[in-house]
């Protein structure tokens, strides 16, 4: 018995490391080398959000505040991989490749995508813990939940956009506007199930809860139904080979 849980425990130990090196090898690809200037600068930016708030505030951050402060990193991380994976392909000529490979589109993108929101998770998991021991007391499980929710839609729509222009740049300008209108349109659209940046931890009147809670499911259930169209017709797109070799 003894041997055999050796086995299974080298054969568990064997695949995890098959996993995690699967893992950096797809992340090194997602993010083109640069993951560290990336995840450096996401994490500068948080604090640099905090310092501010600090200085300008009397008032310690709230739940509501602190969904903000990881956003913006989150965002920041989930970005250029996202805008710049088509082209990056491109330039290091391994898009015919890929087009080689059968039903590529799932075995390789999804795995891609996958990866960029694993890592965008494990850099949400610290700053949150950060937050929740340093800045103020909230549900850490419900606060990564509701969050993901935006830096998926944002990164699914950068995906597909990255297919139809087929540039890093252009993906990324398209996005920068997006990202404005969406918050311009944050104040105006508050209490609409139609917010991308809704925040559920926003004090509510005790009669608002309910409402409230039916708002967030909603907007939730679009934002998800969002990600999934954008990143099938990013999928589709990528089907015509003639469009990008």
């Amino acid at each position: 018995m003894s041997g055999l849980s050796s086995k299974k425990a080298g054969a568990l130990a064997a695949a995890a490391r098959s996993l995690l090196t699967f893992l950096r090898y797809n992340a090194k690809l997602s993010f083109a080398g640069k993951f560290i200037y990336f995840l450096l600068a996401a994490v500068a930016v948080f604090f640099l959000i905090i310092f501010i708030h600090t200085i300008s505030e009397e008032t310690p951050p709230s739940a509501q505040t602190v969904f903000y402060f990881l956003l913006v990193p989150a965002t920041l991380l989930i970005f250029y991989p996202s805008a710049y994976s088509i082209q990056g392909d491109i330039d290091s000529r391994m898009l015919e490749t890929l087009f080689g490979i059968p039903d590529y589109r799932y075995k390789v993108w999804l795995v891609r995508n996958l990866v960029q929101y694993l890592v965008m998770l494990g850099l949400l998991m610290v700053l949150a813990l950060f937050s929740r021991v340093a800045l103020a007391d909230f549900d850490l499980t419900a606060m990564i939940f509701h969050l993901l929710f935006p830096v998926v839609f944002l990164g699914s729509a950068a995906f597909m956009l990255s297919t139809i222009t087929r540039s890093g740049n252009a993906t990324a300008a398209i996005m920068v506007v997006l990202l404005l209108f969406f918050w311009i349109a944050q104040e105006p659209l508050e209490t609409s199930r139609w917010n991308l940046f809704h925040n559920p931890f926003s004090p509510q009147e005790e009669l608002d809860v309910l409402l409230w809670a039916r708002t967030t499911l909603y907007n939730r259930i679009y934002i998800l139904v969002g990600s999934m169209l954008a990143t099938m017709y990013g999928l589709l797109r990528l089907q015509k080979r003639e469009k990008f070799i």
